[in-house]
């Protein structure tokens, strides 16, 4: 029985052996194994840029800040947007539910991200933030040629994050989701 270094060395040779027959005859790799592994998920795969984009989302140290005066379009979403503190930090700790933040990201104007940019201690990018996660979200969301995707939910979700701001105030939220009984 083998011990020690020779063991280790066997283990390691075995392994070698193993990755290089997986490679030659097994199926995908890559790109292919990633969306086979996380199309379910719906865990979208990044460019270079989008992933160099990343750490500046990620500089948010949870102050507040940018909470300060959003009180009213956390009451208008009606639960649809927490806040902006935690759409940043749901967005960039992880790869997240970019419908949910795009629906949260839609009750916030764009001169409101400019604005929470300038007093941000850290700087992070809220800007380029809700574009990030909009264009994830559109992605996720677009209709496929085999049907995929476009179910109400969907469709609603392409409509919510395409619009400007500025069209979602809440009297028209109020009419186009009413409350169920």
């Amino acid at each position: 029985m083998l011990s020690g270094r020779a063991l280790a060395l066997a283990v390691l040779a075995w392994s070698f052996l193993k990755v290089v027959v997986r490679r030659l005859f097994d199926g995908p790799s890559g790109l292919a194994l990633f969306h086979e592994n996380y199309d379910a998920d719906r865990l979208p795969s990044l460019s270079p840029a989008e992933r160099a984009a990343l750490p500046g989302f990620s500089r948010c140290i949870a102050c507040g800040r940018c909470d300060l005066g959003e009180a009213e379009r956390i009451a208008a979403s009606r639960g649809a947007y927490p806040g902006l503190m935690t759409v940043v930090l749901a967005s960039s700790r992880s790869m997240p539910d970019f419908d949910a933040a795009a629906l949260a990201l839609a009750h916030v104007p764009e001169e409101v991200l400019a604005e929470k940019e300038r007093i941000c201690p850290t700087g992070v990018p809220f800007r380029e933030l809700a574009r990030f996660v909009r264009s994830k979200a559109r992605a996720q969301a677009a209709p496929s040629a085999d049907g995929e995707g476009s179910e109400p939910a969907a469709l609603a979700l392409v409509a919510a994050v395409t619009l400007p701001p500025a069209d979602l105030d809440p009297s028209s939220a109020d009419r186009a989701a009413p409350e169920a009984t």
